[in-house]
């Protein structure tokens, strides 16, 4: 369970990043540069997406929870605004349904 957790984790660490160097470029004018080190993370975040173990479209919906829950925790320690008690139960409640997702019991 940690792992599956642990490398969700970094799955969407990946994603962000990714996502967030051209934001930079796009929107506040930092290099092009940017742009090799976005397309290197975002090849990892789809990597490690397909090392998960379960089926794809399963892994796909679980992972959302901890997107989200990661994409809040960046906006309080990169963008340096707190999430609301709003934010936090959101993200709550998406980790919650990942959780249900991913370790439910199966019969199959």
């Amino acid at each position: 369970m940690l792992n599956t957790l642990g490398l969700f984790v970094l799955t969407a660490l990946a994603e962000i990043i990714g996502c967030y160097l051209p934001y930079l470029w796009l929107k506040q004018g930092r290099s092009i540069w940017l742009l090799l080190p976005a397309a290197a993370a975002l090849a990892l975040f789809a990597w490690l997406l397909s090392l998960h173990p379960t089926a794809a479209g399963r892994v796909y919906a679980a992972y959302g929870g901890v997107y989200v829950a990661m994409a809040i925790l960046w906006l309080w320690l990169v963008d340096g605004i707190r999430p609301s008690q709003w934010d936090l139960c959101g993200a709550g409640v998406a980790l919650l349904g990942m959780a249900i997702i991913m370790f439910a019991p199966r019969s199959a």
